[in-house]
């Protein structure tokens, strides 16, 4: 039933968009969409909240889940009604597997969430939306938020773990690890920090030319300022196992660099012939960078 045609709503005059008189390219909604719409503009100019109301944020959303004026409405009246907020998180839980990828669905369990002041089943929440969808941005930036504003940080590492057991080449899981580590109240010990150098050598050993391993154990280094001499033994070790890896290279040279500009020197010619690898060989798409990168290097205290 339209909502002109319900008597529930007699008392409400419509609203109808006002696309001016002589509209380029007019939005062919569908009729029903377009009754509930001018409704919702009506009831928004009388500031009213009640629950029918409520359920007409709910009729739109499910024609347009994306719109994020309705959202932040339903959120009014939600709070001028003092609604249950569990039951708001139901609800979400019962829409977000085919919206997932919907920013305002996020952002609405947010609000939510955080007036309920209550994070205890956001994780289940988000684990089920990542099982589904290992890489799913908005999960994730939303698991950032809920561990640090419920203090939840404690096991996080070890669902990293987990998840990079399940595929080495999660980089979102990668990334979240970063956070953890270093975005935590605690920051990390130098035994903490050793072993997440180790546990970087464990997944690279297994998957060399996985970037985010590699990207991973870089931001170590350079988060704790630990001298990148320091990883010299472990990439002898993988250069001794016929390891063939872009990135064992491209972290030489970082040291090559490192070393010239310390010493004030020109850079080891070894560096530039690295370079030359990587442009031929090892990483042919990035060759003009390569080109670029020695030209750079030859360049420091010519």
């Amino acid at each position: 039933m339209l909502y002109s045609e319900n008597p529930d709503w007699k008392d409400v005059t419509p609203i109808p968009q006002d696309d001016g008189p002589n509209p380029l390219v007019p939005i062919a909604y569908s009729t029903e969409y377009k009754d509930a719409m001018d409704y919702f503009r009506a009831v928004i100019r009388t500031n009213e909240k009640s629950e029918r109301v409520l359920q007409l944020t709910q009729d739109i959303l499910e024609r347009n889940p994306a719109h994020y004026t309705v959202w932040n409405y339903r959120q009014d009246v939600l709070f001028a009604l003092n609604k249950d907020l569990n039951e708001e998180l139901d609800y979400i839980d019962d829409i977000a597997y085919d919206q997932a990828k919907n920013y305002q669905i996020w952002h609405h369990r947010q609000v939510v969430a955080d007036r309920l002041n209550k994070g205890d089943r956001e994780l289940d929440f988000i684990n089920s939306i990542l099982e589904d969808d290992p890489k799913n941005y908005h999960g994730w930036s939303y698991r950032q938020w809920v561990v640090k504003r419920f203090n939840l940080w404690e096991k996080e590492l070890a669902y990293t773990s987990d998840l990079i057991t399940l595929d080495i080449r999660n980089n979102s899981a990668w990334n979240y690890r970063y956070y953890i580590l270093f975005d935590r109240p605690t920051k990390p010990t130098e035994e903490e920090i050793k072993q997440e150098i180790e546990f970087c050598h464990k997944h690279i050993r297994l998957a060399p030319n996985n970037p985010s391993s590699w990207s991973y154990l870089k931001g170590i280094y350079e988060a704790t300022k630990t001298p990148l001499d320091t990883i010299v033994p472990f990439l002898e070790e993988l250069v001794n196992s016929r390891i063939e890896s872009p990135y064992i290279l491209s972290m030489y040279i970082d040291i090559y660099e490192k070393r010239a500009k310390d010493s004030k020197a020109q850079v080891d010619q070894a560096a530039l012939d690295m370079c030359d690898i990587l442009a031929s060989k090892l990483d042919t798409i990035r060759e003009k960078y390569w080109a670029y990168k020695k030209q750079k290097l030859m360049a420091i205290h010519a």
